[in-house]
């Protein structure tokens, strides 16, 4: 079916550019023909029936190799197939010459009738080899213009496979996501159920349950509102806030019309979980979790701070690199180089993860 609709593609640009062709063919014969002292009003008839014979066997041509190019490129390479193809347009074009010649010699007797034309052979090589000039200028821009369809062609199915392979690498990092939340979170559940809080452990299911339906139901290739992100990321707290109550607060310092910036689903939850899991699960005394966001100039910029253990200043906890890892890949396989992701100390005991995108609106 693609193939059939490519060559339809083919067929009506071939026309068109023959039209092309041949109407600057008249345009620049009827200039020399009258540099050379041939009135180009008077020969413009036979001119026109000349050129519209000949662009009939131009169609002929083209036809020859289009079936001769599409018998090649089964068996062989583009760039093996070329030479084949300009041979071929080579000596078809010094097939069709003489009848080149030879309409034009009957349209000038049709022209001067009654008067009887008279016959010159070197007249009418001198034709033959400018009828095979012209044919053979048509063939070579024939054959560029099939090459040109179907390096457009390879190119659209080639974009369709990166496309295809952009989609599923984006569904892999966004489906990493839930795997490694819901560990932790059964985690933070088991701590509740063996400190002997079996209600906040129930409420704390529960909660996971409200949050799992809601991000399962996302759509890893949507981009969502910051706002929306934020929300989600609020229930995900609420759950967190149930194993530690009294030691963990939350932020956020934003302009409102940073809110609607579009960012990809779920890509703050790696950066808040670390925050709660590396700071409040690893920290004695209260913790702050701050975010940030804002505009500069086209850029949307997210940083998220969270206080961490005096100490760990030359040492990443461990575990820590899965999900920054998973956040620094999908933005690179979202934005194609055009986004930044960092994460470290900033100062004793606080460490930051900042995210650098496009700026877009819902």
């Amino acid at each position: 079916m693609k193939r059939s609709a490519n060559a339809c593609a083919i067929r009506r640009a071939t026309i068109r550019f023959g039209l092309i062709y041949w109407v600057g063919v008249f345009i620049f014969s009827s200039i020399l023909w009258g540099i050379v002292g041939t009135d180009p009003i008077e020969s413009a008839l036979g001119k026109f029936l000349h050129y519209a014979l000949c662009s009939i066997i131009t169609a002929g041509i083209s036809a020859l190799l289009f079936r001769l190019h599409e018998r090649l490129v089964e068996t062989r390479s583009p760039e093996n197939a070329l030479p084949l193809l300009v041979g071929a347009s080579f000596i078809l074009s010094l097939a069709a010459a003489p009848a080149w010649a030879a309409l034009g010699y009957a349209v000038y007797t049709f022209c001067i009738w009654p008067q009887l034309a008279v016959f010159d052979w070197k007249d009418f090589s001198y034709d033959t080899a400018y009828g095979a000039a012209l044919f053979f200028g048509w063939s070579c821009l024939f054959i560029t213009l099939v090459f040109g369809f179907e390096l457009h062609d390879r190119e659209l199915r080639l974009a369709a496979v990166r496309e295809e392979a952009l989609t599923a690498q984006m569904r892999a990092l966004r489906y990493q996501v839930n795997p490694h939340f819901l560990f932790n979170t059964l985690n933070s559940i088991a701590g509740l159920i063996e400190e002997g809080s079996a209600t906040r452990a129930e409420r704390m299911v529960l909660s996971l349950s409200t949050f799992l339906r809601t991000t399962l139901a996302l759509d890893p290739m949507h981009d969502v509102p910051l706002a929306d992100e934020l929300a989600l990321q609020e229930e995900y707290l609420g759950i967190e806030r149930e194993r530690f109550p009294d030691r963990m607060t939350f932020s956020i310092d934003m302009p409102e019309d940073v809110r609607s910036a579009l960012v990809p689903s779920l890509i703050l939850q790696p950066l808040i979980e670390n925050a709660v899991k590396h700071g409040v699960g690893a920290t004695v005394g209260k913790v702050e979790i701050a975010l940030r966001a804002r505009r500069e100039a086209d850029r949307l910029q997210v940083m998220v701070e969270n206080d961490m253990p005096m100490g760990n200043d030359h040492k990443q906890p461990a575990g820590m690199g899965v999900g920054l890892r998973n956040v620094a890949e999908r933005l690179r396989a979202r934005f194609q180089g055009d986004s930044e992701f960092s994460s470290g100390l900033v100062a004793p005991g606080r460490y930051r993860a900042s995210i650098d995108l496009p700026w877009r609106l819902a």
